[in-house]
């Protein structure tokens, strides 16, 4: 977490809010004594429609090979 001080938060805001969006999650301070927190607004989850995955899932190729074997043959396949 980061720490700004008011006068340059209002100098920065716009670049503050990339920041934020970003991850970052900044104290503002007024003083030297922390007064506000910006932080990311969490965004609420789209609901996933089950009758679009299950048509992508059924156009998807079936596995041959067991998922153990598949990562150990890629695995082998970049050492040599």
């Amino acid at each position: 977490m980061n720490a700004i001080k008011l006068a340059d938060a209002k100098t920065h805001l716009s670049e503050l809010v990339d920041r934020v969006e970003a991850g970052d999650s900044i104290d503002i301070t007024r003083r030297g004594k922390p007064v506000a927190r910006l932080t990311a607004v969490a965004r609420p989850r789209k609901p996933i429609d089950a009758a679009q995955l299950q048509s992508l899932t059924a156009s998807m190729p079936l596995q041959t090979q067991a998922a153990a074997d598949l990562v150990r043959s890629m695995r082998d396949s970049d050492r040599s």
